[in-house]
């Protein structure tokens, strides 16, 4: 695999300062273990994609057929992202996480279940959607429990922004859904009132709040050790409609 994936030209404003770029991710180490190596190694080549500036994905290709793709930013160890296409093999399904220890968990998931219908990349996702997605290309996008940047002088890092929430609209085909999910209620209400006031987007709860966790997102062991917690988790699904 590439191993040049964080890399990005700075972009400067008028007074040439660096400009304060949005990224999907915070970049965390972490040791491989010898699975996730020897699965990054033998499988890369067959469902990893390397970044490439400029080279716009052709899923049919990648794929191998014309079934609907759903794209997930920051998919963490793989095990909900996985369980996800095991379930519906009709559907495929690209993941972008920068953590390669997730990438490479994700990778022997993939292997134990037999699975030809996921392919990953290890790459800042804003920069994946500019450059390497087309327009009117996904089917579904999904982010699910995204860094909520506790402290409010860092609320601004949050991903979820108006700015690439319109990014996401871009990518998604007419009728596309976008879902979100978050365990922090502040953020929920943050997530909340960014995809109200975008413009393409209509809000599938009935009440234009959130809605029930969908059959179709696996309940993750932290989010059930959560729930048995009583903590709360919100998920949100909008559809592109124009």
């Amino acid at each position: 695999m590439n191993q040049k994936t964080n890399t990005m030209t700075t972009k400067l404003m008028e007074d040439g300062r660096p400009l304060r770029q949005i990224r999907s991710f915070v970049l965390r180490q972490g040791r491989l273990t010898k699975g996730q190596q020897q699965a990054l190694s033998a499988l890369w080549p067959t469902l990893g994609i390397d970044y490439q500036v400029d080279t716009k994905l052709n899923f049919n290709q990648i794929f191998n057929n014309s079934n609907n793709v759903t794209l997930e930013i920051g998919f963490g160890m793989g095990a909900s992202f996985t369980e996800m296409a095991q379930n519906a093999q009709d559907e495929n399904f690209l993941g972008i996480e920068v953590h390669l220890p997730g990438v490479g968990a994700c990778l022997m998931a993939a292997e134990q279940a037999h699975l030809n219908n996921i392919r990953v990349m290890c790459h800042d996702a804003v920069e994946v959607l500019e450059t390497m997605i087309a327009d009117n290309s996904l089917t579904k996008i999904q982010i699910f429990f995204p860094d909520p940047w506790h402290k409010a002088k860092h609320n601004k890092r949050r991903i979820i922004q108006p700015h690439f929430v319109q990014l996401l609209k871009q990518k998604l085909a007419i009728g596309g859904i976008l879902h979100l999910a978050t365990d922090w209620q502040p953020y929920a209400q943050h997530m909340l009132a960014v995809l109200s006031s975008a413009s393409g987007f209509t809000n599938l709860s009935t009440d234009n709040t959130y809605i029930p966790r969908p059959d179709d997102r696996p309940l993750t062991k932290f989010e059930k050790r959560g729930v048995n917690l009583g903590h709360g988790v919100w998920d949100l699904q909008f559809k592109r409609v124009q």
